[in-house]
């Protein structure tokens, strides 16, 4: 049979139609199918748990950053760790809770946070916006919190026009806070209101109630201490950031800005919250984390890594003295399960 022109025409529309359709349906099938892939719950070895008298920590050595942990007892620096947990941007654990913080690639890129179980399995997931920065959970595994920059964002430049989403998360009720800049805010004695509020850095008292964040506004960072139940945060104290509440809940470690600019701009101290009074760690060098108390007298950070490796784990003494120590060559995110 010969077809005119018109009929030929049409032939082939209708083929380009098909084929068009054809094409676009795999691609959704793809799509759905790394959709699904980038859902999946994290993995984590059966055996691999929130033992007591272990740090965890983000190994740098093993591929795709999971968890690993070392005995606390040792207090020299050890290659040797077990990397059996979930993959992991940043971590945290206490109270038989874990928290995780994933990206994953993607355009555009997708973030989480996963509530993990003792053993380490994922019991809940919220989908986030921005790169994962801080994690912390309070000492009874309750009360979670995270902080996320938006893509790009960084407040190592010393610019406050960066900009940060905390979210806090109540694992008994389940009630989400996802943006915890709402919160009434007083500012020597006075209700704070302005565009530019930022917080960041929460740590949690043990009544699960009393927390302490950083905020920022006007070029200035607040050591914040807030009240869960009433709703409020007050300012207490300047140039704090990243506070980290001791498990005695009596001295607050955080980063101080030292000097302006991007080099080297800060350094740990220790606040006595009962005289408000404040002392120098005994490592000079500039600290950009979250310390983490191991126990009443020891803190642990991450700083750049030495030889090649991106991120070591260092101690110091919490009242000053002594000398820093590598404690976990190629590790970040350090937590301490008692």
């Amino acid at each position: 049979m010969t077809l005119t022109l018109p009929e030929a025409s049409t032939r082939l529309r209708v083929v380009a139609v098909v084929a068009a359709a054809a094409l676009l349906a795999g691609v959704a099938i793809t799509y759905t199918v790394r959709a699904v892939h980038r859902a999946e719950p994290i993995a984590s070895d059966s055996e691999f748990a929130l033992d007591p008298g272990h740090l965890y920590f983000r190994s740098t050595q093993e591929g795709a950053g999971r968890v690993a942990r070392v005995p606390t007892s040792s207090t020299t620096a050890t290659t040797h760790r077990t990397p059996n947990g979930p993959s992991c941007e940043r971590f945290y654990a206490a109270g038989g809770t874990g928290l995780c913080l994933l990206r994953r690639p993607g355009i555009p890129p997708k973030s989480y946070a996963v509530v993990l179980d003792k053993n380490l399995r994922e019991k809940r997931r919220v989908a986030l916006t921005g790169i994962p920065n801080r994690a912390r959970v309070s000492a009874s595994g309750r009360m979670l919190s995270w902080t996320m920059f938006a893509t790009g964002d960084s407040y190592a430049g010393g610019s406050s026009s960066f900009s940060t989403r905390t979210s806090i998360l109540d694992t008994r009720t389940g009630y989400l806070i996802k943006n915890m800049e709402e919160i009434p805010l007083t500012v020597d004695g006075r209700r704070y209101h302005s565009p530019d509020v930022n917080y960041w850095g929460v740590t949690f008292a043990r009544d699960d109630n009393r927390f302490y964040a950083t905020v920022s506004t006007k070029g200035r960072t607040y050591l914040v201490e807030g009240d869960m139940r009433k709703w409020s945060a007050r300012a207490l104290r300047k140039n704090v950031e990243c506070p980290s509440l001791s498990p005695d809940n009596t001295r607050i470690a955080f980063k101080k800005r030292v000097r302006d600019g991007t080099k080297n701009p800060w350094r740990l101290y220790v606040l006595d919250l009962r005289t408000m009074r404040e002392h120098p760690l005994a490592d000079p060098r500039s600290v950009d984390d979250q310390a983490a108390w191991l126990d009443d007298d020891t803190l642990a950070y991450a700083l750049p890594g030495r030889e090649g490796r991106k991120q070591d784990i260092w101690t110091a003494r919490a009242d000053g003295t002594g000398h820093p120590n590598l404690r976990v060559p190629g590790g970040s995110s350090p937590a301490a399960v008692r």
